[in-house]
């Protein structure tokens, strides 16, 4: 691909980029990767430029001020062959063939020489002064760059900078078998001639792992050594580590010191240095990649188990162990009556319950919650794991009371979310919680009765017509830690829920009133006599306590049916404990 390379005043004000053909680019001198902030005389955004069957297009942008000049005339819209160039203000633009790796030498080099890392570590600088004030400026250099392109820029401008003999300077990969690919290079001299390097010294040092030079000639050449078609000296660095398998920085020049040519120990503090450059790219390079896997695992994991694991041993953290949770099952209400009408358009059925269930883990995620797992129409999720904390208990509610809210008004903003609703069950208690499946597969989830006694909970949410109902440890917790202005309860009834042998009084979890009136806490009270007086067996009182009770509330129907039923008579034996026969 053919380069566009930008040249300020200074040796150090200078990039090079690569074109795409058809591709437009602005260079001006805003926060693009294309910005030549060194420069006052350049605006903003100044020129467009393109490349298009090899040649460069460029137009002046309106509201530039300085000219664009062009072969010694300022021009608004010309286009560039190879070779040539374009002036704004004190920069050059150069537009140049792209690189390829050949081979620049068909006969072994003169003289070859490897550094072993070890050796460059024990080695003085002999311009100590200057090579440390240019890796004091490597952590702001590498600051901030938004790709390995963009790092690869700047590391070869420092070497650049840094290595006065260096001609050309190359970021390489040797990843494919029989090709060389160049990742960036970039040069001193600019005059349109492609980038040439020795293969046989790349693959040398990534084989070796050691940093090689290759001296062909023994007598330098004269000051003006940039211009010259070939190299001198050249060495290549390897970067080490997994990440950069195969990448290498290249180094290619020629000696301006007679005392010095033909010495391979002569380039060791550049040798040295370019180490240091790479050991730079090679951190910031896994670092990126390291962020890319988390990123790419984030659809799996929660925050918080990503957070957890970048500060705890993976093993250690995702191995199962027993924890107190607060579990929160939610289920879609409405996705049957939904599934029959969408019976002919799936994927605008599935989208609906997408949605829907993404109201669901956006709440669970937002309060801290591990999303546990997904059951068709239905999520899970849990607190107490990773990192417990004193109010996981409240989290779990929050997010329960944000999901109901949330669904009451979803069908008034979104025609996709219209007929749907929610029932939640939460419970606290003792759970396996961690990385739980077979050998073959694993995810992140909890086990145990807690986590059936929720589920069991959310199914009653039907049976009772309550949003969000929890079990009394949920319930012990929040009464004596929660205020009614933040959440409310109400004992709703003393139950077997189906599949579970011990007795259960269920709670249902309301709103503060200024946010749902349709109770006040007197009513409230008047309903939970109600369901002492059931368990009693005064079922009378009850009874009439229920109808004092505002019919808006589909909750306290069911007790009303239930002692209807029975002719408001406790059955024999009874024990207050009402058996649910279906989930």
């Amino acid at each position: 691909m053919p380069d566009l390379i930008a040249q300020g005043s200074d040796s150090t004000q200078r990039w090079s980029r690569t074109l795409v053909e058809g591709v437009l680019h602005v260079v001006g001198r805003d926060d693009s990767s294309w910005c030549v902030d060194w420069d006052n005389f350049i605006s903003r955004r100044h020129v467009e430029v393109s490349c298009q069957e090899g040649r460069l297009h460029v137009q002046k942008l309106a509201g530039a001020t300085n000219p664009v000049f062009f072969r010694g005339r300022p021009c608004d819209q010309f286009t560039l062959s190879t070779g040539e160039h374009f002036v704004i203000g004190n920069t050059a633009f150069y537009w140049s063939e792209g690189g390829s790796v050949i081979s620049i030498r068909g006969t072994p080099a003169v003289t070859e020489k490897m550094f072993p890392l070890a050796e460059l570590q024990r080695v003085r600088f002999g311009n100590a002064d200057q090579r440390i004030d240019a890796l004091s400026r490597l952590p702001e250099i590498v600051a901030g760059v938004s790709s390995d392109t963009e790092l690869f820029v700047r590391l070869v401008n420092v070497i650049l900078a840094s290595v006065p003999e260096s001609a050309d300077v190359a970021v390489v990969s040797t990843e494919l078998p029989d090709q060389i690919k160049v990742l960036h290079w970039d040069r001193r001299r600019t005059d349109g001639s492609r980038f040439s390097a020795s293969e046989r010294l790349i693959r040398k040092a990534v084989e070796s792992s050691e940093s090689v030079v290759h001296i062909w000639e023994a007598t330098p050449r004269d000051s003006d050594f940039t211009q010259a078609d070939n190299m001198d000296w050249a060495y290549c660095v390897p970067l080490r580590g997994d990440a950069c398998t195969g990448w290498a920085i290249y180094v290619a020049g020629c000696f301006s010191n007679p005392t010095a040519a033909g010495d391979p120990q002569s380039l060791r503090d550049d040798v040295k240095f370019t180490e240091l450059c790479a050991a730079t790219l090679q951190h910031h390079h896994e670092i990126r990649q390291l962020e890319r896997r988390q990123s790419s695992l984030r659809p799996f994991f929660s925050p918080v188990v990503l957070d957890a694991l970048a500060q705890h041993d993976p093993k250690e953290l995702l191995e199962p162990k027993e924890s107190n949770v607060t579990v929160l099952f939610c289920d879609l209400r409405g996705f049957s009556r939904s599934s029959e009408r969408s019976a002919d358009d799936l994927m605008e059925l599935l989208n609906r319950v997408s949605q829907a269930l993404g109201i669901m883990t956006h709440h669970i995620l937002d309060e801290g919650g591990v999303v546990g797992d997904f059951h068709g129409d239905a999520a899970m999720g849990f607190w107490g794991w990773p990192i417990p904390t004193d109010a996981d208990v409240l989290r779990a509610c929050r997010a329960a009371l944000a999901i109901r809210a949330t669904f009451a008004t979803a069908g008034q903003e979104s025609d996709a979310l219209t007929g749907f609703k929610a029932g939640i069950g939460i419970a606290t208690g003792l759970a396996v919680a961690g990385g739980i499946g077979s050998v073959d597969q694993i995810k992140v989830t909890v086990f145990g009765p807690v986590v059936n006694l929720a589920s069991r909970l959310e199914s009653l949410t039907r049976q009772l017509r309550a949003d969000v109902l929890i079990d009394e440890s949920t319930a012990d917790w929040i009464r004596n830690n929660v205020s009614s202005d933040v959440a409310r309860l109400r004992r709703v009834a003393r139950v077997r829920p189906f599949g579970i042998t011990q007795a259960q009084d269920i709670y249902e979890l309301l709103p503060p009133y200024d946010q749902d009136s349709s109770l006040s806490d007197d009513d409230i009270a008047v309903y939970e006599s109600a369901v002492t007086a059931l368990i009693d067996g005064r079922w009378d009182e009850a009874f009439a306590a229920l109808h004092q009770v505002p019919a808006v509330d589909r909750v306290k129907d069911f007790l009303t049916v239930y002692i209807a039923q029975h002719n408001r008579t406790p059955p024999p034996n009874w024990d207050g404990v009402i058996a649910m026969e279906r989930k």
